[in-house]
Protein backbone atom coordinates (compact mmCIF):
# COMPACT_ATOMS: atom_id res chain seq x y z
CA UNK A 1 0.00 0.00 0.00
CA UNK A 2 1.14 3.97 -0.73
CA UNK A 3 2.54 5.46 2.40
CA UNK A 4 0.05 7.85 3.56
CA UNK A 5 3.20 10.22 3.72
CA UNK A 6 4.63 9.19 0.24
CA UNK A 7 4.74 12.56 -0.92
CA UNK A 8 4.38 16.29 0.46
CA UNK A 9 0.83 17.43 1.66
CA UNK A 10 -0.07 19.90 -1.42
CA UNK A 11 0.15 16.58 -3.32
CA UNK A 12 -2.24 14.89 -2.11
CA UNK A 13 -4.32 17.46 -1.00
CA UNK A 14 -3.60 20.78 -2.56
CA UNK A 15 -4.96 23.74 -1.73
CA UNK A 16 -3.63 27.34 -2.93
CA UNK A 17 -4.26 30.42 -0.99
CA UNK A 18 -5.90 31.49 -4.22
CA UNK A 19 -9.01 31.53 -5.79
CA UNK A 20 -7.59 31.56 -9.24
CA UNK A 21 -5.17 28.36 -8.23
CA UNK A 22 -4.82 25.74 -11.09
CA UNK A 23 -6.44 23.44 -9.57
CA UNK A 24 -9.40 25.59 -9.22
CA UNK A 25 -10.34 25.48 -13.05
CA UNK A 26 -14.42 26.19 -12.48
CA UNK A 27 -14.03 29.45 -10.85
CA UNK A 28 -11.20 30.79 -13.26
CA UNK A 29 -13.13 30.68 -15.85
CA UNK A 30 -15.89 32.39 -14.07
CA UNK A 31 -13.51 34.96 -12.69
CA UNK A 32 -11.45 36.07 -16.22
CA UNK A 33 -11.07 39.74 -16.45
CA UNK A 34 -9.56 39.08 -19.98
CA UNK A 35 -12.75 40.27 -21.99
CA UNK A 36 -13.46 43.32 -19.62
CA UNK A 37 -11.41 46.24 -19.35
CA UNK A 38 -8.91 46.63 -16.33
CA UNK A 39 -10.14 48.56 -13.32
CA UNK A 40 -8.40 51.14 -12.26
CA UNK A 41 -5.71 50.58 -9.13
CA UNK A 42 -7.10 50.58 -5.99
CA UNK A 43 -5.71 51.25 -2.51
CA UNK A 44 -6.83 49.66 0.85
CA UNK A 45 -5.44 52.52 2.35
CA UNK A 46 -8.56 54.52 2.17
CA UNK A 47 -10.08 52.43 4.95
CA UNK A 48 -7.12 53.78 7.77
CA UNK A 49 -6.55 57.15 6.07
CA UNK A 50 -5.77 58.10 9.80
CA UNK A 51 -3.31 55.62 11.63
CA UNK A 52 -5.89 55.62 15.25
CA UNK A 53 -9.91 55.04 15.00
CA UNK A 54 -12.20 57.77 14.69
CA UNK A 55 -13.00 58.51 18.17
CA UNK A 56 -16.66 58.18 17.51
CA UNK A 57 -17.69 54.74 17.00
CA UNK A 58 -17.98 53.47 13.20
CA UNK A 59 -22.10 51.88 12.85
CA UNK A 60 -21.49 48.06 12.61
CA UNK A 61 -22.50 46.17 9.80
CA UNK A 62 -25.20 44.42 11.85
CA UNK A 63 -26.23 47.85 13.71
CA UNK A 64 -29.44 48.75 11.86
CA UNK A 65 -31.96 48.19 15.05
CA UNK A 66 -30.09 49.46 17.51
CA UNK A 67 -29.98 52.87 17.93
CA UNK A 68 -27.07 52.94 20.88
CA UNK A 69 -23.74 51.67 20.59
CA UNK A 70 -21.70 49.03 22.78
CA UNK A 71 -19.62 50.38 25.83
CA UNK A 72 -16.11 50.00 25.36
CA UNK A 73 -15.87 47.18 27.20
CA UNK A 74 -17.90 45.15 26.01
CA UNK A 75 -16.76 45.82 22.50
CA UNK A 76 -13.21 44.68 23.72
CA UNK A 77 -14.61 41.40 25.50
CA UNK A 78 -16.29 40.21 21.89
CA UNK A 79 -13.56 41.26 20.08
CA UNK A 80 -12.07 38.21 18.13
CA UNK A 81 -9.96 40.51 15.34
CA UNK A 82 -6.91 40.06 18.14
CA UNK A 83 -6.94 36.55 17.31
CA UNK A 84 -9.30 35.33 13.99
CA UNK A 85 -7.27 37.75 11.42
CA UNK A 86 -4.93 34.72 10.66
CA UNK A 87 -7.86 33.25 8.86
CA UNK A 88 -8.10 36.50 6.20
CA UNK A 89 -6.21 34.67 3.42
CA UNK A 90 -9.56 31.65 3.66
CA UNK A 91 -11.83 34.79 4.46
CA UNK A 92 -11.11 36.06 0.97
CA UNK A 93 -10.78 32.97 -0.71
CA UNK A 94 -14.45 32.80 0.46
CA UNK A 95 -15.91 35.80 -0.61
CA UNK A 96 -14.04 35.50 -4.01
CA UNK A 97 -15.77 32.17 -4.29
CA UNK A 98 -18.99 33.38 -3.08
CA UNK A 99 -18.82 36.75 -5.13
CA UNK A 100 -18.21 34.58 -8.49
CA UNK A 101 -21.68 32.49 -7.45
CA UNK A 102 -23.60 35.26 -7.10
CA UNK A 103 -23.00 36.81 -10.41
CA UNK A 104 -23.13 33.38 -11.48
CA UNK A 105 -26.92 32.92 -10.41
CA UNK A 106 -27.72 36.41 -11.24
CA UNK A 107 -27.55 38.11 -8.41
CA UNK A 108 -24.72 40.60 -8.49
CA UNK A 109 -23.65 41.57 -11.78
CA UNK A 110 -20.34 40.77 -13.65
CA UNK A 111 -19.32 44.49 -13.20
CA UNK A 112 -20.23 44.29 -9.30
CA UNK A 113 -18.23 40.86 -8.75
CA UNK A 114 -15.53 41.95 -10.66
CA UNK A 115 -14.88 45.29 -8.09
CA UNK A 116 -15.51 42.83 -5.65
CA UNK A 117 -12.71 40.35 -6.98
CA UNK A 118 -10.12 43.19 -7.18
CA UNK A 119 -10.87 44.80 -4.09
CA UNK A 120 -10.33 41.66 -2.18
CA UNK A 121 -7.18 41.10 -3.99
CA UNK A 122 -5.80 44.40 -3.50
CA UNK A 123 -6.51 43.91 0.44
CA UNK A 124 -5.01 40.58 0.67
CA UNK A 125 -1.74 42.42 -1.21
CA UNK A 126 -2.16 45.31 1.83
CA UNK A 127 -2.33 42.42 4.67
CA UNK A 128 0.16 40.90 3.32
CA UNK A 129 2.29 43.84 3.18
CA UNK A 130 2.01 45.14 6.55
CA UNK A 131 -0.08 48.17 5.38
CA UNK A 132 -3.54 47.13 6.68
CA UNK A 133 -4.91 48.37 9.54
CA UNK A 134 -6.61 45.97 12.14
CA UNK A 135 -9.56 47.68 13.89
CA UNK A 136 -10.49 46.33 17.12
CA UNK A 137 -14.31 48.54 16.40
CA UNK A 138 -15.08 46.18 13.40
CA UNK A 139 -15.24 42.96 15.76
CA UNK A 140 -13.84 40.21 13.58
CA UNK A 141 -11.76 38.99 10.38
CA UNK A 142 -14.48 39.20 7.96
CA UNK A 143 -15.92 42.60 9.38
CA UNK A 144 -12.53 44.29 9.12
CA UNK A 145 -12.30 42.85 5.34
CA UNK A 146 -15.63 43.67 4.36
CA UNK A 147 -15.91 46.64 5.87
CA UNK A 148 -12.41 47.99 4.19
CA UNK A 149 -13.73 46.20 0.72
CA UNK A 150 -16.93 48.86 1.39
CA UNK A 151 -14.95 52.10 1.90
CA UNK A 152 -12.59 51.20 -1.58
CA UNK A 153 -15.30 49.92 -3.72
CA UNK A 154 -18.51 51.51 -2.47
CA UNK A 155 -21.93 49.77 -3.34
CA UNK A 156 -20.96 46.52 -4.65
CA UNK A 157 -18.81 45.59 -1.52
CA UNK A 158 -22.63 45.61 -0.01
CA UNK A 159 -23.88 43.23 -1.99
CA UNK A 160 -21.11 40.53 -1.26
CA UNK A 161 -22.86 39.24 2.02
CA UNK A 162 -25.92 38.62 0.05
CA UNK A 163 -27.28 34.86 0.73
CA UNK A 164 -24.28 34.47 2.92
CA UNK A 165 -24.13 35.29 7.28
CA UNK A 166 -21.12 34.97 9.39
CA UNK A 167 -21.89 32.00 11.14
CA UNK A 168 -21.17 29.76 7.55
CA UNK A 169 -18.64 31.98 6.59
CA UNK A 170 -16.60 31.70 9.50
CA UNK A 171 -16.93 27.62 9.29
CA UNK A 172 -16.09 28.10 6.03
CA UNK A 173 -13.23 29.93 6.69
CA UNK A 174 -12.13 27.88 9.76
CA UNK A 175 -12.66 24.34 7.93
CA UNK A 176 -9.86 25.61 4.72
CA UNK A 177 -7.68 26.95 7.55
CA UNK A 178 -7.83 23.56 9.30
CA UNK A 179 -7.38 21.76 5.66
CA UNK A 180 -4.34 23.70 5.22
CA UNK A 181 -3.04 22.94 9.53
CA UNK A 182 -3.42 19.52 8.81
CA UNK A 183 -1.29 19.39 5.71
CA UNK A 184 1.14 21.09 7.43
CA UNK A 185 1.19 18.61 10.35
CA UNK A 186 1.58 15.69 8.03
CA UNK A 187 4.30 17.45 6.56
CA UNK A 188 6.63 17.59 9.98
CA UNK A 189 4.93 14.18 11.05
CA UNK A 190 7.17 12.91 7.71
CA UNK A 191 10.36 14.89 8.20
CA UNK A 192 10.22 13.00 11.95
CA UNK A 193 9.81 10.04 10.59
CA UNK A 194 12.76 10.32 8.17
CA UNK A 195 14.78 11.88 10.58
CA UNK A 196 14.18 8.44 12.78
CA UNK A 197 15.01 5.75 10.00
CA UNK A 198 17.67 7.73 9.27
CA UNK A 199 19.04 7.63 13.08
CA UNK A 200 18.22 3.54 12.75
CA UNK A 201 20.28 3.13 9.40
CA UNK A 202 23.30 5.15 11.10
CA UNK A 203 23.04 2.55 14.05
CA UNK A 204 22.85 -0.76 11.94
CA UNK A 205 23.12 -4.14 14.74
CA UNK A 206 23.12 -1.73 17.56
CA UNK A 207 21.23 -4.21 20.57
CA UNK A 208 20.02 -1.91 23.69
CA UNK A 209 17.77 -3.43 26.87
CA UNK A 210 14.62 -3.26 26.31
CA UNK A 211 11.77 -2.43 29.10
CA UNK A 212 8.43 -3.41 30.48
CA UNK A 213 7.66 -1.57 33.47
CA UNK A 214 11.14 0.33 33.42
CA UNK A 215 12.67 -2.93 34.14
CA UNK A 216 14.86 -4.85 31.85
CA UNK A 217 12.89 -7.00 29.71
CA UNK A 218 14.75 -8.62 26.64
CA UNK A 219 17.12 -7.75 24.07
CA UNK A 220 16.37 -5.07 20.96
CA UNK A 221 17.84 -4.00 18.17
CA UNK A 222 17.83 -0.13 18.66
CA UNK A 223 16.80 0.12 14.86
CA UNK A 224 13.19 -1.82 15.80
CA UNK A 225 12.84 0.38 18.81
CA UNK A 226 13.25 3.48 16.38
CA UNK A 227 10.83 1.98 14.03
CA UNK A 228 7.90 1.82 16.81
CA UNK A 229 7.87 5.06 16.82
CA UNK A 230 7.57 5.71 13.14
CA UNK A 231 4.77 3.29 12.81
CA UNK A 232 3.09 5.49 15.65
CA UNK A 233 3.28 8.49 13.62
CA UNK A 234 1.94 6.52 10.61
CA UNK A 235 -1.08 6.34 12.20
CA UNK A 236 -0.88 9.78 13.61
CA UNK A 237 -0.91 10.85 9.81
CA UNK A 238 -3.64 8.26 9.23
CA UNK A 239 -5.92 9.82 11.66
CA UNK A 240 -5.20 13.39 10.44
CA UNK A 241 -5.62 12.15 6.89
CA UNK A 242 -9.33 10.78 8.03
CA UNK A 243 -10.21 13.75 9.95
CA UNK A 244 -9.34 15.63 6.91
CA UNK A 245 -11.95 13.79 4.94
CA UNK A 246 -14.87 14.65 7.21
CA UNK A 247 -14.12 18.31 7.88
CA UNK A 248 -13.63 18.88 3.71
CA UNK A 249 -17.22 19.55 3.43
CA UNK A 250 -18.38 23.30 2.53
CA UNK A 251 -20.92 24.94 5.30
CA UNK A 252 -21.09 28.19 2.96
CA UNK A 253 -24.67 29.35 2.20
CA UNK A 254 -26.42 27.49 5.10
CA UNK A 255 -26.41 31.29 6.00
CA UNK A 256 -27.16 31.64 9.95
CA UNK A 257 -29.17 28.35 10.37
CA UNK A 258 -31.99 27.99 8.05
CA UNK A 259 -30.25 28.20 4.47
CA UNK A 260 -31.88 31.26 2.32
CA UNK A 261 -34.31 31.90 -0.18
CA UNK A 262 -32.22 33.02 -3.16
CA UNK A 263 -31.65 31.14 -6.00
CA UNK A 264 -27.74 30.19 -4.80
CA UNK A 265 -25.35 27.40 -6.24
CA UNK A 266 -23.93 25.94 -3.04
CA UNK A 267 -22.48 23.36 -5.47
CA UNK A 268 -20.47 25.74 -7.42
CA UNK A 269 -18.90 27.13 -3.87
CA UNK A 270 -17.75 24.07 -2.79
CA UNK A 271 -16.15 22.76 -5.82
CA UNK A 272 -14.47 26.35 -5.84
CA UNK A 273 -12.66 25.95 -2.70
CA UNK A 274 -12.11 22.16 -3.15
CA UNK A 275 -14.50 21.28 -0.72
CA UNK A 276 -16.19 17.32 -1.51
CA UNK A 277 -19.63 18.63 -1.48
CA UNK A 278 -21.79 21.30 0.42
CA UNK A 279 -22.79 20.13 4.19
CA UNK A 280 -26.11 18.77 3.65
CA UNK A 281 -28.03 19.89 6.88
CA UNK A 282 -27.66 23.60 7.27
CA UNK A 283 -28.56 23.99 11.10
CA UNK A 284 -25.54 21.20 11.50
CA UNK A 285 -23.31 23.12 9.02
CA UNK A 286 -22.80 26.10 11.53
CA UNK A 287 -23.85 24.76 14.95
CA UNK A 288 -21.43 21.98 15.36
CA UNK A 289 -17.52 21.61 15.64
CA UNK A 290 -17.08 18.06 15.94
CA UNK A 291 -14.26 17.87 12.83
CA UNK A 292 -12.34 20.69 15.18
CA UNK A 293 -12.74 18.27 18.06
CA UNK A 294 -11.63 15.32 16.29
CA UNK A 295 -8.67 17.23 15.04
CA UNK A 296 -7.75 18.59 18.41
CA UNK A 297 -7.66 14.92 19.41
CA UNK A 298 -6.04 13.83 16.98
CA UNK A 299 -2.78 16.05 17.52
CA UNK A 300 -3.35 14.77 21.25
CA UNK A 301 -2.75 11.51 20.44
CA UNK A 302 0.78 12.71 18.31
CA UNK A 303 1.79 15.25 21.40
CA UNK A 304 1.19 11.86 23.53
CA UNK A 305 3.10 10.03 21.44
CA UNK A 306 6.16 12.82 21.18
CA UNK A 307 5.76 12.84 24.91
CA UNK A 308 6.91 9.15 25.18
CA UNK A 309 9.54 9.69 22.97
CA UNK A 310 10.55 12.74 24.75
CA UNK A 311 10.25 10.99 28.10
CA UNK A 312 12.64 8.31 26.91
CA UNK A 313 15.60 10.24 25.43
CA UNK A 314 15.12 12.51 28.74
CA UNK A 315 15.91 9.18 30.63
CA UNK A 316 18.46 8.00 27.71
CA UNK A 317 20.76 11.17 28.36
CA UNK A 318 20.72 10.75 32.06
CA UNK A 319 23.75 10.00 33.62
CA UNK A 320 22.47 6.58 35.00
CA UNK A 321 21.71 5.57 31.59
CA UNK A 322 24.02 7.41 29.48
CA UNK A 323 22.53 5.56 26.40
CA UNK A 324 22.68 9.05 24.03
CA UNK A 325 24.55 12.25 23.57
CA UNK A 326 22.94 15.13 22.48
CA UNK A 327 24.78 17.38 20.51
CA UNK A 328 25.15 21.00 22.14
CA UNK A 329 23.34 22.68 19.63
CA UNK A 330 20.02 21.00 21.17
CA UNK A 331 20.83 21.18 24.64
CA UNK A 332 21.04 24.07 27.15
CA UNK A 333 23.01 24.31 30.71
CA UNK A 334 22.35 25.23 34.36
CA UNK A 335 22.85 28.66 35.77
CA UNK A 336 24.29 28.01 38.75
CA UNK A 337 26.02 24.55 37.75
CA UNK A 338 28.51 24.78 35.49
CA UNK A 339 28.57 21.20 34.72
CA UNK A 340 25.45 20.59 33.45
CA UNK A 341 23.60 19.37 29.83
CA UNK A 342 20.42 19.41 29.74
CA UNK A 343 18.15 17.64 26.99
CA UNK A 344 15.29 20.46 27.52
CA UNK A 345 13.98 20.72 23.94
CA UNK A 346 12.95 17.08 24.71
CA UNK A 347 11.72 17.67 28.17
CA UNK A 348 9.88 20.69 26.88
CA UNK A 349 8.22 18.25 24.30
CA UNK A 350 7.00 16.13 27.31
CA UNK A 351 5.90 19.34 28.66
CA UNK A 352 3.84 20.94 25.95
CA UNK A 353 2.23 18.07 25.20
CA UNK A 354 -0.17 19.07 28.21
CA UNK A 355 -1.05 22.00 26.58
CA UNK A 356 -2.10 20.22 23.25
CA UNK A 357 -4.10 17.74 25.50
CA UNK A 358 -5.76 21.04 27.33
CA UNK A 359 -6.77 22.36 24.10
CA UNK A 360 -8.94 19.50 23.46
CA UNK A 361 -10.53 19.30 27.18
CA UNK A 362 -11.07 23.29 26.47
CA UNK A 363 -12.72 22.73 23.06
CA UNK A 364 -14.89 19.82 24.49
CA UNK A 365 -15.71 21.55 27.68
CA UNK A 366 -17.23 24.54 25.46
CA UNK A 367 -19.13 22.51 22.73
CA UNK A 368 -20.69 19.88 25.68
CA UNK A 369 -23.77 22.29 26.66
CA UNK A 370 -24.59 24.20 23.99
CA UNK A 371 -28.20 24.32 22.28
CA UNK A 372 -28.82 24.05 18.53
CA UNK A 373 -28.08 26.26 16.43
CA UNK A 374 -24.92 28.45 16.16
CA UNK A 375 -23.96 30.48 19.57
CA UNK A 376 -21.64 32.69 20.67
CA UNK A 377 -19.72 30.76 22.50
CA UNK A 378 -18.25 28.95 19.42
CA UNK A 379 -15.70 32.05 19.03
CA UNK A 380 -14.27 30.32 21.62
CA UNK A 381 -13.10 27.38 19.14
CA UNK A 382 -9.89 29.52 17.50
CA UNK A 383 -7.78 29.98 19.94
CA UNK A 384 -7.20 26.62 21.56
CA UNK A 385 -7.12 25.32 17.63
CA UNK A 386 -4.63 27.87 17.06
CA UNK A 387 -2.42 27.03 19.79
CA UNK A 388 -2.51 23.30 19.34
CA UNK A 389 -1.50 23.39 15.67
CA UNK A 390 1.00 25.82 16.52
CA UNK A 391 2.25 23.62 19.52
CA UNK A 392 2.50 20.52 17.98
CA UNK A 393 3.94 21.66 14.48
CA UNK A 394 6.54 22.52 17.12
CA UNK A 395 6.78 19.84 19.07
CA UNK A 396 7.31 17.50 15.56
CA UNK A 397 10.25 20.29 14.06
CA UNK A 398 12.31 19.92 17.61
CA UNK A 399 12.02 16.12 17.88
CA UNK A 400 13.22 15.76 14.42
CA UNK A 401 16.21 18.53 15.02
CA UNK A 402 16.86 16.51 17.78
CA UNK A 403 17.07 13.01 16.53
CA UNK A 404 19.44 14.80 14.24
CA UNK A 405 21.83 15.45 16.76
CA UNK A 406 22.29 12.89 19.02
CA UNK A 407 24.88 9.99 19.51
CA UNK A 408 24.60 6.68 20.99
CA UNK A 409 26.77 5.39 23.29
CA UNK A 410 27.96 2.06 21.98
CA UNK A 411 30.42 1.31 24.79
CA UNK A 412 28.21 2.32 27.72
CA UNK A 413 25.40 0.15 26.08
CA UNK A 414 27.20 -2.46 25.63
CA UNK A 415 28.27 -2.09 29.32
CA UNK A 416 24.68 -2.32 30.67
CA UNK A 417 23.36 -5.09 28.74
CA UNK A 418 24.24 -8.40 30.24
CA UNK A 419 22.32 -6.84 33.56
CA UNK A 420 18.99 -8.17 33.88
CA UNK A 421 19.01 -11.61 32.64
CA UNK A 422 17.85 -10.23 28.62
CA UNK A 423 18.04 -13.73 27.19
CA UNK A 424 16.22 -15.49 30.18
CA UNK A 425 13.15 -15.51 27.67
CA UNK A 426 15.16 -17.23 24.96
CA UNK A 427 16.41 -19.81 26.91
CA UNK A 428 12.71 -20.69 27.97
CA UNK A 429 12.32 -20.90 24.10
CA UNK A 430 15.39 -23.51 24.22
CA UNK A 431 13.30 -25.67 26.46
CA UNK A 432 10.39 -25.41 24.50
CA UNK A 433 12.11 -25.79 21.37
CA UNK A 434 13.14 -29.68 23.31
CA UNK A 435 9.52 -30.63 23.75
CA UNK A 436 9.01 -29.02 27.19
CA UNK A 437 5.93 -27.28 28.34
CA UNK A 438 6.37 -23.34 28.86
CA UNK A 439 5.12 -23.22 32.22
CA UNK A 440 7.62 -26.00 32.86
CA UNK A 441 10.02 -24.12 31.12
CA UNK A 442 9.30 -21.00 32.70
CA UNK A 443 9.73 -22.74 36.03
CA UNK A 444 13.12 -23.70 35.50
CA UNK A 445 14.41 -20.75 33.65
CA UNK A 446 13.38 -18.87 37.08
CA UNK A 447 15.34 -20.89 38.92
CA UNK A 448 18.36 -20.90 36.09
CA UNK A 449 18.23 -17.03 37.16
CA UNK A 450 17.66 -17.43 40.85
CA UNK A 451 21.25 -19.44 40.94
CA UNK A 452 22.89 -16.91 38.71
CA UNK A 453 21.67 -14.50 41.54
CA UNK A 454 23.79 -16.53 43.88
CA UNK A 455 26.59 -16.83 42.00
CA UNK A 456 26.64 -13.72 40.60
CA UNK A 457 26.92 -14.37 36.94
CA UNK A 458 25.37 -14.26 33.95
CA UNK A 459 22.85 -17.35 32.34
CA UNK A 460 26.06 -18.12 29.99
CA UNK A 461 28.67 -18.40 32.81
CA UNK A 462 26.61 -21.57 34.06
CA UNK A 463 28.14 -24.83 33.41
CA UNK A 464 26.60 -27.64 31.35
CA UNK A 465 26.29 -29.46 34.39
CA UNK A 466 24.60 -26.61 36.32
CA UNK A 467 21.91 -26.07 33.96
CA UNK A 468 21.74 -30.04 33.52
CA UNK A 469 21.26 -29.67 37.83
CA UNK A 470 18.01 -28.23 36.87
CA UNK A 471 16.73 -29.97 33.83
CA UNK A 472 18.21 -33.36 31.98
CA UNK A 473 17.01 -31.71 28.91
CA UNK A 474 19.77 -28.82 28.48
CA UNK A 475 22.52 -29.82 26.38
CA UNK A 476 25.26 -28.17 24.69
CA UNK A 477 23.90 -26.16 21.77
CA UNK A 478 21.79 -24.34 24.68
CA UNK A 479 24.94 -21.55 24.32
CA UNK A 480 23.73 -20.68 20.64
CA UNK A 481 20.67 -19.40 22.64
CA UNK A 482 22.42 -17.51 25.51
CA UNK A 483 23.53 -13.39 25.19
CA UNK A 484 22.16 -10.39 24.10
CA UNK A 485 23.43 -11.02 20.19
CA UNK A 486 22.48 -15.20 20.81
CA UNK A 487 19.43 -13.74 21.71
CA UNK A 488 18.48 -11.03 18.92
CA UNK A 489 19.34 -13.90 16.34
CA UNK A 490 16.77 -16.15 17.39
CA UNK A 491 13.81 -13.53 17.02
CA UNK A 492 12.00 -15.05 14.00
CA UNK A 493 8.21 -13.75 13.96
CA UNK A 494 6.84 -11.48 11.89
CA UNK A 495 7.53 -7.98 13.53
CA UNK A 496 10.11 -9.11 15.58
CA UNK A 497 13.33 -7.45 17.27
CA UNK A 498 15.39 -10.48 14.55
CA UNK A 499 17.71 -9.09 12.23
CA UNK A 500 15.51 -10.29 8.89
CA UNK A 501 12.82 -9.12 10.27
CA UNK A 502 13.91 -5.39 11.10
CA UNK A 503 15.70 -5.52 7.84
CA UNK A 504 12.23 -5.61 5.92
CA UNK A 505 11.24 -3.29 7.94
CA UNK A 506 13.45 -0.91 7.57
CA UNK A 507 13.44 -1.55 3.64
CA UNK A 508 10.10 -1.12 4.16
CA UNK A 509 9.99 2.35 5.74
CA UNK A 510 12.79 3.59 3.08
CA UNK A 511 10.88 3.02 0.25
CA UNK A 512 7.74 4.04 1.68
CA UNK A 513 8.75 7.62 2.51
CA UNK A 514 10.80 7.75 -0.53
CA UNK A 515 14.27 8.36 1.02
CA UNK A 516 15.98 6.38 -1.53
CA UNK A 517 15.13 8.62 -4.16
CA UNK A 518 16.83 11.56 -2.05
Amino acid sequence: MESLLSSSPTQFFSLQSSLFSSNLTRPTRLLTHSSKPRLQPLSCTVSHSSQTEAKAKEAKLWGGRFEDSVTDIVEKFTESISFDKQLYKHDIMGSKAHAAMLAQQGLISISDRDSILQGLEEIERCIEGGEFVWRTDREDVHMNIEATLTDMIGEPAKKLHTARSRNDQVLTDFRLWCRDAIDRIIGSIKHLQVALVSLALENEGLIVPGYTHLQRAQPLLLQHLLLAYVEQLERDAGRLLDCRARLNFCPLGACALAGTGLPIDRFMTSDALGFTAPLRNSIDAVSDRDFVLEFLSANSIIAMHLSRLGEEWVLWASEEFGFITPSDSVSTGSSIMPQKKNPDPMELVRGKSARVIGDLVTLLTLCKGLPLAYNRDLQEDKEPTFDSVKTIVGMLEVSAEFAQNITFNEDRIKMALPAGYLDATTLADYLVKKGMPFRTSHDIVGQSVALCVSKNCQLQDLSLDELRSLSPVFENDVYEFLGVENAVKKFCSYGSTGLECVDSQLDYWVTKLKMNQN
